[in-house]
């Protein structure tokens, strides 16, 4: 079910079943954790190496230097993506300070998940994650899709970790609801495979086990934040439903603005649902803004 409607367009657009993973990665694997002196804790990770969060082991990348008046830029993939797919996009970004990627539990070369997951799981992980690759020095989140979901529900309650959010088609914070709305139970034919499919998806069938819920959006303060939607629809393939699920999702970027008073609106005019693939100088931007008001 998870690879049928991930090979879909439509797909994209509910919680980011995305397109076929990129296929290897620039930075060199490592099989183990770098080195760690007592005195003067972990080497910065270099290139791409294996965490332990938790007791599971987390496949990390970072690259780039850490500057001093700058936070370290943490990159969340969409669902069904690994940190291979940000490769690229990650290696634009580190040449101006210090970038770092995960594989969530279920994606790429992590392990599976010990069971269900929920936002506040995959917020422990998380956690572990800054805490490897940052310390205690303030970060910038920047997500696509899921993973922007995931980072839009993670802020507001971790004020100092997050210094700032860039939001790249962020899935809304009302999917479910908004599917539900958008496409009725009496729909018939691929809009009724596609509400069915999307259904299971955010109730735990996808890689992750993550069983999503939706919820009010949060308050991080007045954090700088960019929220950053896809110009292009691509919807056709449930032309009665399409421009609801359309609407509704642009609504869900607009709720994201609630999440600080410091945050902005950006529309990439020629882009689908992969921001970060077809512009991505806006997303670059966005991130370089964030990043030095942060």
């Amino acid at each position: 079910m998870f690879r049928n409607i991930k090979s879909t367009a439509v797909a994209a657009l509910l919680c980011a079943l995305a397109g076929p993973v990129l296929a290897g990665c620039d930075e060199a694997a490592e099989s183990s954790d770098a080195p760690t002196s007592a005195a003067a804790g972990p080497e910065p990770i270099s290139g791409t190496t294996k965490i332990t969060v938790d007791g599971r082991s987390v496949n990390v990348s970072c690259s780039g230097t850490e500057m001093e008046d700058r936070p370290v830029v943490v990159l969340l993939a969409g669902l069904g993506d690994g940190l291979d797919k940000l490769a690229g996009f990650q290696q634009t970004l580190s040449a101006k300070g210090r970038v770092c990627s995960y594989d969530r539990l279920g994606e790429g070369a992590s392990d599976q998940p010990g069971g269900p997951q929920t936002f506040d799981s995959a917020g422990r992980i998380l956690t572990g994650v800054l805490d490897r690759v940052a310390g205690d020095s303030p970060v910038v989140l920047a997500g696509h899709s899921l993973g922007g979901l995931i980072a839009a529900r993670y802020a507001p309650a971790h004020r100092d970790r997050v210094a700032g959010l860039v939001l790249m088609d962020a899935t809304p914070s009302t999917i479910i609801g908004d599917t539900t709305a958008a496409i009725p139970e009496s729909a018939t034919g691929p809009a009724a495979e596609l509400r069915a499919q999307s259904l299971a998806v955010y109730g735990g069938e996808n890689p992750e086990l993550l069983t999503m819920q939706d919820g009010e959006v949060g308050d991080a303060g007045d954090i700088p934040v960019e929220v950053i939607r896809h110009g292009q629809p691509y919807l056709a393939a449930v032309p009665e439903y399409g421009a609801a699920l359309e609407k509704a999702w642009a609504a869900g970027q607009d709720k994201w603005l609630k999440l600080s008073s410091d945050s902005n609106p950006v529309t990439a005019a020629n882009s689908g649902h992969y921001i970060y693939v077809d512009q991505p100088d806006i997303a670059v931007q966005a991130i370089e803004r964030v990043a030095a008001d942060a």
